[in-house]
């Protein structure tokens, strides 16, 4: 199938389209210093598999780390509170608003993915005034609480949108997850971007089918000349 023929777009919000310097991270150890992790050997393991792991749902992240289900959602709580007390940093990436509309214009759908809760979500969408640039915006709440690795957000999309064939789908991130939920679609294109958490030689092992160095490539990529 040529790239010419696809139809939907999923695309990763932070690291992808937001950047958020940090915020993730910074969100993470709010949320560690409210559920009383101190020592610092325990939460240098915690960050390095937070870094490791990012792109997937945040309470996932938490219940891998913390084990117990009332302590992965005390943690999550707190990690949702502490990034929504930190949104007004956020910015778009360059090129983000720009590759949604030219890609909408072409008559492909536009759904922005995260591994934030929805609250979380709709608090980034608003602040950057991004409800009516996209077609839909999915989280892991939306889709029975798998994020990614998992395809769910990206299946969810393909049936919402009626989309006839996996084939037709893109999909977009800046982490080895966004790559594997894009394979595990069975996307044509499954692309990783540079300007996150997961360098060039992580989403080409992952198993990218094109490295962008951001976002405003994928256009290019995506439409015929």
């Amino acid at each position: 199938m040529l790239h010419r023929s696809i139809q939907l777009a999923v695309i990763d919000m932070a690291g992808t389209t937001v950047a958020d310097d940090g915020l993730v991270l910074a969100a993470f150890h709010r949320a560690l210093d409210d559920i009383g992790v101190r020592e610092d050997v325990v939460r240098i393991r915690m960050t390095d598999y937070v870094v490791e792991t990012m792109g997937e749902s945040k309470i996932t992240v938490f219940r891998a780390l913390l084990g117990e289900e009332d302590d992965a959602q005390a943690a999550n709580r707190a990690f949702e509170r502490a990034y929504g007390e930190l949104i007004s940093a956020i910015k778009p990436l360059p090129g983000a608003v720009e590759t949604f509309a030219a890609l909408r214009e072409r008559g492909i759908t536009v759904v922005l993915t995260t591994g934030f809760a929805r609250p979380t979500q709709d608090a980034i969408l608003a602040h950057l005034g991004w409800h009516d640039l996209v077609d839909a915006a999915l989280c892991p709440g939306d889709v029975g609480g798998r994020g990614r690795p998992y395809p769910d957000m990206i299946l969810t999309s393909v049936l919402r949108f009626g989309v006839p064939d996996v084939r037709a789908v893109a999909v977009v991130g800046d982490t080895a997850s966004d790559i594997a939920a894009g394979l595990a679609a069975g996307a044509s294109i499954v692309a990783g971007v540079t300007t996150g958490a997961h360098d060039r030689d992580r989403l080409r092992n992952a198993g990218a089918t094109h490295v962008l160095d951001g976002v405003a490539d994928v256009v290019e990529l995506i439409l015929p000349s």
